[in-house]
This record gives structure tokens, sequence and C-alpha cells, in this order.
């Protein structure tokens, strides 16, 4: 039976954002949704939406984890010689999006990518499950391969090579996006949508009302 895309459609109506009920801010307001959605049980809410540009200008997107944030900004880990890696090399700006459906709240961050610490990347590694620390060795993200086999193959080399201590390979390890701008998006009956913008200026951050 075929579905008539068009007429696919939802009421929203579970919660409402208020400038006096919002944190002034934007980072503590993440904080707040962040934990409530884990309390939920949002399957996966630590995954976001990567957005980069390359010197082509054409954008792109995949689902990254979030692993960490704080003052500083919104942490994940990847490999540096990925499409988004090389992309972020040459415009170190990036968008980020969650998406909390049962809930019905989007945050979207902007701003500029920088590399996290050696120490960092290397705490974060070695806190990983060991096969996931010889997933890293074995694929060679965003290049095109025969088949899994190659997959294997490598994981099988590595495996062998480093036993139980893999170190952090060099082209391996974190980004953190540091926000000038965020938006958090509740979703509303008739479409009409809270939708709260943080931007920076002058070092502080002005909280205005969007049009949804």
């Amino acid at each position: 039976m075929s579905t008539n895309i068009a007429d696919l459609r939802k009421s929203y109506e579970k919660a409402e954002l208020s400038e006096d009920a919002s944190h002034a801010d934007p980072l503590q307001q993440f904080d707040r949704w962040l934990k409530e959605a884990i309390a939920a049980e949002v399957p996966e809410p630590n995954a976001m939406t990567l957005a980069t540009v390359g010197s082509d200008l054409r954008p792109s997107t995949r689902i990254v984890l979030l692993k960490g944030y704080d003052a500083r900004g919104i942490v994940w880990y990847t490999n540096y010689h990925s499409r988004k890696g090389r992309e972020l090399a040459g415009n170190p700006f990036a968008a980020l999006q969650f998406h909390w459906v049962e809930l019905e709240r989007v945050v979207r961050i902007e701003g500029r990518v920088e590399f996290t610490s050696a120490e960092e990347s290397d705490a974060y590694f070695n806190s990983r499950p060991l096969d996931s620390r010889i997933g890293a060795w074995a694929s060679p993200q965003s290049e095109v391969i025969e088949g899994r086999s190659v997959l294997v193959a490598n994981a099988a080399k590595y495996g062998a090579q480093f036993l139980l201590k893999p170190p952090r390979p060099p082209h391996w390890g974190g980004y953190r996006l540091v926000p000038d701008n965020w938006q958090f998006w509740q979703g509303r009956k008739s479409r009409l949508h809270d939708r709260l913008r943080y931007r920076l200026e002058g070092g502080a951050w002005v909280r205005e009302r969007l049009a949804p």
C-alpha cells in the first residue's frame, strides 16, 4: 500500500519554551535538555548531526557522538583523514544538531572547530573498548575499499600487532566546536513552535526569539 508522504504530519504538544523558563546561558540550557533526554531514555541522546563544508562549497552531514561538553565547547572524536576531517582542515567552521524526537526538541549549534589536546584524545581513546581501539586503526575512513574483507583483515593485522594495548593512531582524535550561536526549538501546536536563539555579542550571550 502506498503512503502519501505529503499527508504525514504530527501535532507537537508536549512542552513549551519561554524566555522566562529558559536559562540565560545556552550551555546551561543545553545541559538541562540533554539530562532530560537521558532521563527520558531517548535512544542515543548524544547522537548529533555534524555539518561541514568542503573547498568545493558542497555541504555534507553525518552522525557523530557527543563525548564531552563544557565552557570550552562541544567535543567528539573521529578520524582526521575522513571527509569531515579534510573539510574541517580547509574550513574550520561547522554546525551541530541534536534531534530528540520523543521530546519534540531540536538543538542547533554553530561555531569554530579546533583540535582537542593530545592528552584529551589519549585519555578518551584509552577508555574505549578494545575492539573500538583496533577499529580506529583498521578503518581508512571515507576511503574506497574493495569489500568488508579489507576491514576484517586490517583488524586481524592490528590486533596481532598491538594485542591488548593499541596506541592512539596519529590520524585519530578529538575536535571541539566553540559555539558562537545556539538555537533551541520546542515543537508547539499549530506549527507555532518556540524557537530561541543565543548569539555571542561582545563576549556576552544575547537571547532572542525567532519566528518558527
